[in-house]
C-alpha cells in the first residue's frame, strides 16, 4: 500500500496509509458511492474541514441521514432535492459541531424524523484565549437530540439492514459513530478523517477516551469506513494501527520534551511542530495540551499550581 505525507493538524513525522485526496469536488451534487450509500458535500472547506461536510443518505425509499451538515442554505437545497421522494427515518448525528449538526433542526422540522446522537456537547470553555474560532460558533449549542443513543443500540432498520450507535469519545465526549450491517460499514464523522487525523482539545476533548475509541474502532474488522470529511478508508486495519501508533508516538514525543526542559506548550509546539504552518499552531497546541493532560493523569509529569491549563509549565516526574 503506498504511503504519503499530508499537511494534518498534528501529524508530520509518520506516513498513514494513502487514502486518495478528495479533488474533484462537486458541491450539492448527490454522489451514489455504494448501493446502500449517497453522499452530498457541503460548500464549506476550511483548514478543519478540508473540502466540506460529506452529508450520508443511507438506503432507498425509507433513509437514514447521517450528518445534515451546516447551516448553509446551498446545502440544504441540495438535501431537499437529495431526499425528494425518500421517507427519513432518522436524523443521525455524529456530534454537535457547527459542520454537522445544525440542518439537523430544519430536517426534523420538514420531515418529522427524530434526531438521534449521544447528547448535546459537554463541557465548553468559553474562556479560551488560545482558539482561533469562538466557541459560539464551532459548536452547536442549542442541539439536543430527540432520542438519546448508547453504544451498541439499534438507531434504525431500514430496508432489512440494521444500524447501531457506536460510541467513540475523544474528539468530544458525545461523539458517535454509525455501523451499517448490510456493507459492513462504519460512518466515523470526526473520530477517523480520511484526510487528517482530529483536533482532540480539552476541556470535552479528551485524549485518553480518543486513544481507547481508536482501539475500539480497530478491533471492529469494519470493510470501510466513511468519515464526514474526506473519501472513504476501504483498508481501515492498516490506517487505524498508523493512525493510533501515531498518536502514542506523539505521546512519547511531548514526554521527551518535557523531560529536555521545555517548559511551557508553545515551546514544544515550536519544536514538535516546526515543519507544519503556523496558522495551525494553535490547533497543534490544543493537541499537545490534551496530551499533557493524559501524561499528568498518568504521573509522569506534572502542572505548575495543580490542575492542568494552557498556561502551565510542566515538569517531569
Amino acid at each position: 500500500m503506498a504511503l504519503r505525507e499530508s499537511a494534518r493538524l498534528d501529524d508530520v513525522t509518520t506516513p498513514i496509509p494513502f487514502v486518495p485526496p478528495l479533488d474533484d469536488v462537486r458541491y450539492g451534487a448527490v454522489e451514489q458511492m455504494t448501493p446502500w450509500i449517497r453522499r452530498v458535500i457541503a460548500d464549506n472547506p476550511t483548514k478543519y474541514s478540508y473540502r466540506g461536510t460529506g452529508t450520508y443518505v443511507v438506503g432507498h425509499g425509507d433513509v437514514v441521514v447521517i450528518d445534515p451538515g451546516p447551516n448553509l442554505d446551498t446545502h440544504r437545497d441540495a438535501l431537499t432535492t437529495a431526499l425528494d421522494g425518500e421517507h427519513v427515518r432518522a436524523i443521525l448525528v455524529t456530534h454537535c459541531h457547527a459542520d454537522h449538526s445544525p440542518l439537523a433542526a430544519w430536517l426534523r422540522e420538514v420531515t418529522g424524523a427524530p434526531t438521534i446522537a449521544f447528547g448535546p456537547h459537554g463541557a465548553v470553555d468559553f474562556d479560551d484565549e488560545e482558539s482561533d474560532v469562538p466557541v459560539e460558533e464551532s459548536i452547536d449549542l442549542g442541539f439536543a437530540p430527540d432520542v438519546v443513543a448508547i453504544d451498541g443500540e439499534v438507531v434504525a432498520e431500514i430496508g432489512g439492514a440494521t444500524m447501531r450507535a457506536v460510541h467513540t469519545p475523544g474528539h468530544t465526549s458525545n461523539h458517535l459513530c454509525f455501523s451499517l450491517d448490510a456493507e459492513h460499514a462504519l460512518f466515523t464523522g470526526d473520530h477517523v478523517m480520511g484526510w487528517s487525523t482530529t483536533v482532540v482539545s480539552p476541556p470535552d476533548g479528551d485524549m485518553r477516551a480518543y486513544i481507547d475509541s481508536l482501539a475500539k474502532v480497530g478491533g471492529r474488522r469494519d470493510a470501510v469506513l466513511w468519515p464526514t470529511h474526506g473519501n472513504p478508508i476501504t483498508d481501515p486495519e492498516p490506517f487505524l494501527d498508523a493512525y493510533l501508533g501515531h498518536r502514542l508516538d506523539r505521546e512519547r514525543q511531548v514526554l521527551a520534551e518535557v523531560r529536555a526542559g521545555s517548559l511551557t506548550i508553545p515551546a514544544m509546539v515550536e519544536v514538535l511542530y516546526a515543519d507544519v504552518r503556523t496558522e495551525l499552531h494553535k490547533a497543534a497546541g490544543r493537541s499537545v495540551f490534551s496530551h499533557l493532560v493524559k501524561l499528568v493523569g498518568d504521573g509522569l509529569i506534572v502542572a505548575d499550581g495543580g490542575a492542568p491549563t494552557l498556561k502551565s509549565q510542566f515538569h517531569a516526574v
